[in-house]
């Protein structure tokens, strides 16, 4: 979408302090037993919720666990790590690959007042969009859509799907995993930390969390205050030359 944006004006960043909350983000596995504030809590959720998603359609939710029996019961659903056990809160990170006809008439229902609407913004929500990712019935639609996605790449670039409800899935999660990164450096610009963790019975979250049905838990993430023990080693990375190309 080419809606034209009214210019903002830029904040000065200081990109040292970035560089600090970025080079001291680690994944804690042990944390204090001090709380974290409601409105910490809360200002970072918010700035989770900024992360840059497909189309703007958000296909997100976050299920924050704090009271103590439930967060108890889902430390061992994460299968007992010292993370769950020891973290004040933990936060279910869900994507959901099944909210994107509902979040585009929100899309246009949320859409700035003091803003005209762009016609080619209500077209691309009313129109593109319940063909792009509809995948209808059966997934016949978007063997439809990929049969002719596949004729008409012959000739000219042309979007590669999502063409099937596990594309969708994939679509979905991509989303959702910049939003938890926007999530950890949250927690830790306000001198709180995290740990994703990817091991855990998602069968047991789901019937603990009462999740929707077609959400995926993309992880769940353990976040406090950092214990003095919370971190195992030194962190270190590849080469970049084994990662990085410039072409």
């Amino acid at each position: 979408m080419n809606a034209k944006a009214a210019p903002l004006s830029l904040p000065e960043i200081d990109v040292e302090e970035f560089r600090k909350v970025v080079r001291s983000r680690r994944s804690v596995r042990r944390f204090t037993d001090e709380p974290i504030p409601d409105a910490v809590l809360e200002d970072c959720l918010e700035l989770a919720t900024l992360a840059p998603n497909s189309s703007n359609l958000q296909p997100w939710e976050f299920f924050v666990v704090r009271t103590p029996e439930l967060r108890g019961k889902l430390a061992q659903a994460c299968l007992g790590q010292n993370a769950a056990t020891t973290a004040p809160v933990l936060i279910a990170i869900v994507a959901r690959p099944d909210t994107w006809r509902k979040h585009a008439r929100l899309a246009l229902e949320n859409w700035p007042k003091e803003e005209k609407l762009p016609s080619i913004v209500e077209k691309y929500y009313k129109k593109i969009a319940p063909i792009h990712y509809n995948q209808g019935p059966l997934g016949l639609l978007g063997v439809a859509k990929k049969t002719a996605g596949l004729v008409v790449g012959l000739s000219r670039p042309v979007p590669r799907g999502p063409y099937s409800v596990n594309e969708m899935k994939v679509w979905a999660t991509k989303s959702t995993a910049l939003a938890a990164e926007n999530l950890m450096l949250a927690l830790r610009a306000h001198g709180y930390d995290s740990c994703p963790m990817e091991g855990f019975d998602e069968c047991r979250v789901r019937k603990l969390l009462n999740l929707p049905r077609k959400g995926l838990v993309t992880m769940v993430l353990a976040a406090g205050r950092r214990a003095e023990n919370g971190v195992y080693n030194r962190q270190y990375r590849f080469d970049q030359e084994t990662l990085i190309h410039y072409l």
